[in-house]
């Protein structure tokens, strides 16, 4: 025999008493710690921003490569052009490396502007542990 409660509205499921334990409670709902918590992880999330955009995202240091040529087995010429404040230096990083993909050669040069230029265009040798593929800058940054 099926109860039918009076109390229950129409179309909701009536469950048999005792077979599937109690009934929760809806719980209490805390906004002001869900929006502290918020507010925290976006100050965490800004402090990560910022530091790595000081760390790798300078645009007044942006190097370019021209070409790489004088390709040897114990060299290549890396011809570049990076962009510094006015009349300032950057220290870049070069590095060649061959067929494979392996670094066969890395170099940190300082290059300085000449006061009131905003571009540096210079050429360096590297010297390789092997016969070099590829010549390229990994980055410039402000010396230190």
């Amino acid at each position: 025999m099926s109860e039918t409660h009076a109390t229950i509205r129409s179309g909701a499921p009536v469950f048999p008493p005792g077979r599937y334990g109690r009934r929760r409670e809806p719980g209490r709902r805390r906004p002001v710690l869900a929006g502290l918590l918020a507010l925290a992880l976006a100050a965490v999330l800004g402090l990560v921003t910022v530091r790595l955009y000081q760390q790798y995202g300078d645009p007044e240091y942006d190097a370019t490569v021209i070409t790489y040529t004088g390709i040897t087995d114990t060299q290549v010429l890396v011809d570049f052009r990076v962009t510094v404040p006015p009349g300032g230096s950057a220290v870049c990083v070069l590095r060649a490396r061959d067929r494979a993909g392996a670094e066969v050669a890395r170099e940190q040069v300082t290059v300085t502007a000449r006061p009131g230029e905003r571009h540096v265009t210079t050429q360096h040798r590297l010297a390789t542990s092997g016969r070099a593929f590829i010549g390229e800058v990994l980055r410039c940054r402000p010396p230190t």
